[in-house]
């Protein structure tokens, strides 16, 4: 077997630094269990998903969604917002349904104000942590 080299990818991904990402990351969902598109030849995971990219049997831009998707943290789901058709008919039906319907005004946002010697009482107030031989 020949040995896949970063010029055999670089025309699929141009940025290198994208190359060991998404080679990364596919190397990382076989060690999973994810099935290959290849002969593994008795290769290790990573050789294996370099040339999965050298001979595009796995899309580029496939592999970095996905890996976009696997660092992602939160995941916006759109939800389907009321038609206007819907609020028209809650409206016209009760007075009651329209006013809860309606967004509420905006409260003014009041904050608790102190006073230097409020603050100072407060710090003195404060019992000091204990000391220990670790310090």
């Amino acid at each position: 077997m020949a040995r896949v080299t970063v010029e055999d990818c670089i025309d699929k991904v141009e940025n290198r630094f994208e190359l060991v990402l998404l080679a990364g990351h596919r190397a990382r969902q076989i060690s999973q269990g994810a099935s290959i598109t290849i002969d593994r030849d008795n290769d290790k995971n990573p050789v294996v998903a370099l040339r999965e990219i050298a001979d595009e049997t796995l899309s580029p831009g496939d592999l970095k969604e996905d890996l976009i998707h696997s660092l992602q943290k939160h995941v916006e789901v759109d939800e389907p917002e009321a038609d206007a058709h819907e609020m028209i008919e809650r409206s016209e039906s009760s007075p009651e349904a329209a006013a809860a319907a309606a967004p509420e005004e905006d409260e003014p946002v009041t904050f608790d104000r102190m006073s230097e010697e409020e603050l100072l009482a407060g710090i003195e107030g404060l019992v000091p942590p204990e000391k220990s031989d670790d310090y």
